[in-house]
């Protein structure tokens, strides 16, 4: 049995092999100045228990202090309250107001929002449509749990992909029910005919977008659909959730890892809603 040093839970990273299979590791940050940051290889790990300790420590993982509370996935509420990546745009991109000149982070903004975005369709839960950086590919659907994603638009910031999104969710869903989503494979989905049926329905949208923003917008794109793969031995038939808050200790035989999810046999733990939180791992 192997017991990690304590360390800060990072959202769960992975990368797709030569078989779109997903190759999953928990990050862990370091503490302090006397502690390094690690990863452990999850896939190795199925089918073997595993014992996740919180040890009731959350620091900000933007200003390092102690919160008893972690908001936005591992901040303070000062950080959340002023930080650009924790603003309500974050979540709703067509309300970005950075050409307002009323960003909370200017230059950040000008990083992560004023660059090249794509809007998608994916299978989750069921047909969804969603947007991405640029570097975030396949990373999104990933971390979504998506067996399925295609590319249908390029556009040049995250507001006109957040415009080009809010018009996609009037004929399809925007949201994963993750539940659904954790329950099994998805039958697979003809993504490329329902973009053909669902582009027409917002041309309107798309018209108004380049007249207001010039021609560069928006690129239409056609490209492949891209499969993805999970390590799951087993899906579970009923769902339920755990959480450190209630129970520090969360252990059992891991059947796998699907989005930002491990897959115990009594539960499931979404490993991005507890980032910051200082916990040790034994396998």
């Amino acid at each position: 049995m192997t017991t990690s040093p304590v360390g800060a839970i990072e959202k769960l990273t992975g990368q797709l092999d030569d078989k779109n299979t997903v190759q999953y590791q928990l990050p862990l940050a370091a503490i302090n100045e006397d502690s390094t940051a690690q990863s452990i290889a999850l896939n190795s790990l199925i089918g073997k228990k595993i014992t996740l300790n919180f040890h009731g420590n959350i620091a900000c993982k933007h200003c390092g202090k102690t919160t008893k509370k972690s908001y936005s996935q591992g901040f303070c509420y000062p950080c959340m309250t002023k930080l650009a990546q924790c603003d309500m745009c974050i979540m709703k991109p067509e309300t970005c107001h950075h050409h307002l000149g009323t960003c909370r982070e200017p230059q950040w903004g000008k990083q992560h929002c004023m660059v090249e975005h794509y809007v998608y369709l994916s299978n989750t839960s069921a047909l969804k449509v969603g947007i991405t950086r640029h570097t975030q590919i396949p990373t999104r659907w990933v971390d979504q749990g998506a067996t399925q994603a295609l590319l249908i638009f390029k556009v040049s910031s995250r507001l006109h992909s957040g415009l080009i999104e809010t018009a996609l969710a009037e004929f399809v869903s925007d949201k994963t029910n993750w539940r659904v989503m954790l329950k099994g494979a998805n039958e697979a989905i003809d993504l490329k005919a329902q973009a053909a049926k669902l582009i027409p329905k917002i041309k309107q949208r798309l018209a108004e977008i380049t007249l207001t923003y010039g021609d560069a917008a928006v690129q239409q794109l056609e490209e492949d659909v891209v499969e993805i793969n999970y390590p799951v031995s087993k899906y579970l038939t009923k769902i339920t959730s755990f959480n450190f808050d209630k129970m520090p200790i969360v252990s059992g035989i891991l059947l796998g890892i699907k989005g930002q999810y491990l897959i115990f046999e009594q539960g499931v733990i979404n490993m991005r809603k507890f980032t910051s939180y200082q916990i040790t791992v034994e396998y």
